[in-house]
């Protein structure tokens, strides 16, 4: 969708709503580099450098002045077809001039009936839309659990209780950060809310959960686990009864974490394709994921304790992965066109041989990754962390970690200006005269 032609065409076919992609981006500045996965895009859309960041030119009041000239454009079409209202104009195939493109060799084979048919219906009968769909959210799970957590939003108390859910129930706890942060728009206390859930969570379990919540199912979930997280906490682990090996079995569906910003995630079990793409600042621990973990990823932290898929970290950015190399291949099937694969040093082999200024959040890899193990144990009761705690100088040998080119070098140059701030002393200011040594002055 580029002109007001491609708008008045989607009607005539039956089009009642509009997506734009490419054209208001283009509006803003965007040249087509193809450089978005890179952090180098010369016109400042796609990049977290500061001074690429600079040379953005765009501004809202140009995508506007964009839709005006489209606007503009549908309603010249309208008027050269007779046509005063837009909703007239949905449905109104009849009004295409179709035979050119028909006649096109390229066409030839195709039966476009179907696509350019009239439905035979009285008068009455809408065209495009005129009913609200009914989307159920009346019937949704959050709406009990709102309820049930007023405690925590009226009076900050501890909340805890047991519920079941099924996979029907989509984006479960999304209603209810949203009802919390309407009250506390900084969310509450880590681990206020505890809401431990039994079964199998729908589609976007824990989306964009508020800091404060914890969702800890027992059970699996299905797609897009912790959507946006933000501040929260998401942890599926298996049931009691499940006697098979975690490491091997998926517990959470495709493109988990999607876009997190913040919070905390522990899966007891593998998670499927696109784990943790587009992280951005969340912390999370897996046993193990599908093809294209990582991917796009620009912050934050992730351990995964088992096999990865393949092109692990294309496109990543920023943030730390730490992965349990078992086999030995995890190189083979990492995407190192951005990364570098470095061995987790015990904390006194870093303190000695890697400058500080390029640490992760600060701290040594040792550190955090057995925080992030003790803490995936205790959350999931998962087996494999518990023995690579047990063995931690074997294990640690095993694990790599993977660090983004670009985020290293950021983190040296941000290191370096503070030191030079640091350096450059303010001139001292020139005292201000004594009022009384004036006054003597002025009457000699």
């Amino acid at each position: 969708m580029k002109t007001g032609r491609d708008v008045a065409i989607g009607a005539l076919l039956g089009a009642d709503e509009f997506g734009f992609a490419t054209a208001p981006l283009v509006v803003q500045g965007c040249i087509m580099m193809r450089k978005c996965h890179l952090n180098t895009c010369p016109v400042g859309v796609a990049t977290q450098d500061p001074v690429l960041r600079k040379k953005f030119s765009g501004k809202p009041e140009h995508v506007v002045n964009y839709f005006f000239f489209v606007a503009e454009e549908v309603r010249q079409i309208m008027a050269q077809l007779g046509i005063r209202k837009f909703d007239d104009m949905i449905g109104r195939a009849d009004l295409l001039d179709t035979a050119r493109g028909i006649g096109h060799w390229k066409a030839r084979g195709l039966d476009f009936a179907r696509l350019f048919a009239q439905p035979k219906v009285p008068a009455e009968v809408s065209r495009f839309h005129v009913q609200e769909q009914d989307h159920g959210l009346d019937r949704a799970l959050d709406r009990l659990l709102i309820e049930r957590c007023r405690p925590a939003f009226e009076r900050g108390e501890k909340v805890k209780f047991i519920e079941v859910v099924h996979n029907v129930n989509r984006s479960v706890g999304a209603m209810l950060s949203g009802a919390l942060t309407k009250v506390h728009p900084q969310g509450l206390p880590d681990d206020t809310i505890r809401i431990q859930l039994e079964g199998t969570g729908g589609q976007s379990f824990g989306a964009f959960l508020a800091s404060g919540i914890s969702l800890y199912l027992i059970g699996d979930a299905n797609d897009y686990t912790g959507k946006g997280l933000s501040g929260g906490r998401v942890v599926v682990r298996p049931s009691i009864e499940f006697r098979g090996d975690p490491t091997r079995n998926i517990i959470i569906g495709n493109t988990a974490l999607y876009g997190a910003t913040t919070g905390e995630a522990f899966f007891g079990g593998v998670a499927g394709e696109r784990f943790a793409v587009r992280l951005s600042g969340a912390t999370t621990v897996v046993e193990g994921t599908g093809d294209h973990g990582c991917e796009y990823m620009t912050g934050g932290t992730v351990a995964v304790l088992g096999q990865t898929g393949r092109n692990f970290a294309a496109g990543m950015s920023g943030g730390i992965a730490y992965v349990y190399d078992e086999d030995g291949k995890f190189a083979q099937r990492c995407n190192t066109a951005m990364v570098s694969l470095e061995n987790v040093l015990s904390a006194r082999e870093q303190q000695v041989m890697v400058d500080r200024a390029v640490w992760h959040r600060g701290q040594s890899d040792e550190a955090q990754l057995k925080k992030l193990l003790e803490d995936h144990n205790r959350w999931t009761g998962s087996k494999r962390a518990r023995v690579l705690l047990d063995n931690w100088e074997a294990s640690r040998g095993r694990f790599v970690k993977v660090f983004p080119i670009e985020y290293k070098r950021a983190l040296g140059e941000i290191a370096s200006r503070k030191v030079v701030e640091a350096s450059i002393k303010p001139e001292p200011k020139a005292a201000a005269p004594v009022a009384g040594k004036a006054s003597a002055v002025a009457a000699k």
